[in-house]
């Protein structure tokens, strides 16, 4: 449905999401919310699906939760675009005012759906307003890509992300729990030509990424090494490594907790959680001239007791 651009501004944007286990507006219907699952009977899927597409915001397209508004002719949005319209239908044009529409906030109360993720294996069904919450943390959920060289936008199971990683991005993979690798970067003084690099290891059953990078902290360059666990992070802390990088009698030794792939790589560099070596130390481990990188980053992974 196209929408005037004169009445609601930045539609580009991600809508608000609502928590209804949050909202104090949910006093109407929380009789009818229990954060549980069935697995049977089965919804009516034509009435389902015809309910599902009135509880759509014409605005985002998003699920509606409480509070609903209306307009006085009945035409529905949800809350977080309500303002972004400017307090007029998008429908009709009618002032919205702060009319709730309670009757569709009810039937939602009553409405039983399966999960998004069903296709990747979960069977729940769930009421309207747990579903949501359900699927933040669904345990089916497919993970996203961990390649960091580009917006990859693939997801998928571990599985399949490990044939993308190495049929898509050509990532080198190596069978064992240790590694030695050598990265050599010509002028390092160049945050840019420290391009990072992912490797996959698999051991123990799982798989798991190590990444070696360089980014800005303050006003020069550090270089960082960290692994990733391509799985869940109630399964990651099973899991421990260290890392080692040295030269000339000094070397620096990190041991950690592989991260999830859930965390974004950004956000696990970011946060520091890894191997930091400072350029002035990078460069002293290189030896020679100090004007080419050469660092050799030892390690190993082992399963905990």
């Amino acid at each position: 449905m196209a929408l005037d651009a004169t009445y609601y501004d930045d539609m580009s944007v991600n809508p608000e999401v609502i928590d209804p286990s949050k909202n104090e507006d949910m006093v109407e219907v929380s009789e009818h919310v229990n954060d549980h699952v069935q697995h049977s009977p089965k919804p009516n899927i034509s009435v389902a699906s015809s309910v599902r597409e009135l509880l759509e915001c014409p605005v985002c397209l998003n699920a509606m939760y409480p509070p609903i508004h209306q307009c006085s002719n009945g035409h529905t949005l949800c809350s977080g675009c309500k303002p972004r319209v400017h307090n007029r239908c998008p429908t009709c044009r009618h002032e919205l005012g702060n009319i709730r529409c309670l009757a569709l906030e009810k039937v939602a109360a009553s409405l039983e759906l399966p999960c998004k993720y069903q296709s990747f294996g979960c069977l729940g069904i769930y009421p309207y307003y747990c579903k949501l919450k359900h699927e933040s943390q669904c345990i089916f959920r497919p993970y996203n890509c961990p390649y960091a060289g580009s917006e990859c936008t693939v997801v998928g199971d571990i599985p399949y992300l490990v044939t993308h990683l190495k049929d898509d991005h050509k990532v080198d993979m190596h069978n064992g729990s240790s590694f030695n690798h050598r990265y050599v970067k010509s002028n390092p003084h160049e945050v840019e030509n420290a391009t990072w690099m992912l490797t996959v290891f698999s051991c123990f059953g799982q798989f798991f990424c190590l990444h070696f990078e360089a980014f800005q902290l303050g006003t020069a360059p550090v270089y960082i090494a960290f692994l990733r666990f391509m799985g869940d992070d109630n399964e990651a802390k099973n899991y421990s490594y260290s890392l080692e990088v040295g030269g000339y009698g000094r070397k620096i030794i990190w041991q950690g907790v592989p991260r999830s792939i859930r965390d974004s790589h950004r956000k696990v560099r970011d946060s520091y959680d890894g191997l930091i070596i400072q350029r002035n130390m990078a460069l002293f481990f290189s030896g020679g001239d100090r004007k080419e990188l050469k660092l050799r980053v030892t390690g190993r992974i082992w399963k905990e007791q």
